[in-house]
């Protein structure tokens, strides 16, 4: 089975200044990443924009990935979609071009009930990829409740799930649901620590785009039975992990972020906007209190 162990990272997709994806920067930055400790990388996500990434855009990217990895970490695509059909499509090119599993988001817009979910995530499972259930109500509009997700956890397919709904309690009842082989991660770096002394085992990170090692560190700390030193590092990036998620959308808080410290990530496609001045300045502060070298 597919360990979601440690700090996964959740890639910004970046652009170049005519807004075409930068293949280029891409490479780089998973190339950054296998020597920083990170335990896999998340191309596709919400953090890679992939709403507005084309279907092509969206698998010229997880191929780009897959070969900067080179079977050195690994990669969970984004692969999921408000259209069982299209979902389907994703996650088998994904499988065909070498990912190491698909994180597949809730059927957005639509808002399926408990069987129509079932069903969905079903007929992924077919496909023969691991499969991390993505569960964030904040962006769906639907959230699915443990008793389901219990359910679909007794398929050997569904190993996981990314939690993002920001309860405690409703990730406590997930672990119990669905058993100690279900692997919980964190979609929220602010409560990566708190989910994992619930049951969690790692996080799929913001964040670790611009602090890898620290939030590896983190989970390991964690892992290796050490909270104290966990929970040093939660404290150190907390005020950063909050903005990031906070100030506006994501992914423009981190792109911003990325940007300060030299990387040519671009700005992110509208509907979303560049981050506003007034709210660069607020994280600006924040960054510099982490003491982070230049990346590029």
């Amino acid at each position: 089975m597919l360990s979601l162990k440690g700090s996964f990272v959740a890639l910004v997709t970046p652009f170049t200044s005519d807004d075409e994806v930068d293949h280029n920067v891409l490479g780089e930055m998973v190339e950054w990443h296998i020597s920083q400790g990170t335990s896999g990388v998340v191309p596709c996500g919400t953090t890679g924009e992939s709403p507005t990434l084309s279907h092509q855009e969206h698998e010229s990217v997880v191929e780009t990935v897959v070969k900067a990895a080179a079977g050195k970490i690994k990669v969970i695509a984004g692969t999921g979609s408000n259209s069982t059909r299209e979902a389907i499509k994703l996650t088998e090119h994904a499988k065909d071009v070498g990912v190491d599993g698909a994180l597949v988001v809730m059927p957005y817009y639509n808002k399926p009930s408990p069987p129509g979910q079932i069903s969905h995530y079903c007929r992924l499972a077919e496909i023969g990829l691991p499969i991390v259930i993505y569960n964030i109500p904040g962006r769906t509009s639907v959230n699915m409740t443990p008793e389901t997700m219990g359910e679909l956890a007794k398929l050997d397919s569904i190993i996981g799930v990314k939690e993002a709904t920001g309860s405690l309690l409703q990730t406590s009842a997930t672990a119990l649901a669905c058993g100690e082989d279900f692997q919980i991660v964190s979609g929220d770096d602010a409560l990566t620590l708190p989910i994992m002394s619930v049951g969690g085992v790692g996080v799929v990170s913001v964040i670790a785009n611009i602090v890898p090692a620290m939030m590896a560190e983190l989970c390991a700390a964690w892992l290796g039975a050490d909270p104290a030193g966990a929970l040093k590092i939660h404290r150190r990036m907390f005020g950063v992990a909050e903005a990031l998620l906070g100030l506006e959308t994501n992914p423009g808080p981190i792109k911003a972020a990325m940007s300060l410290l030299g990387w040519s990530v671009g700005q992110p496609r509208p509907p979303l906007s560049p981050l506003s001045e007034e709210n660069t300045a607020k994280l600006t502060p924040l960054l510099e209190a982490l003491d982070l070298n230049p990346m590029a």
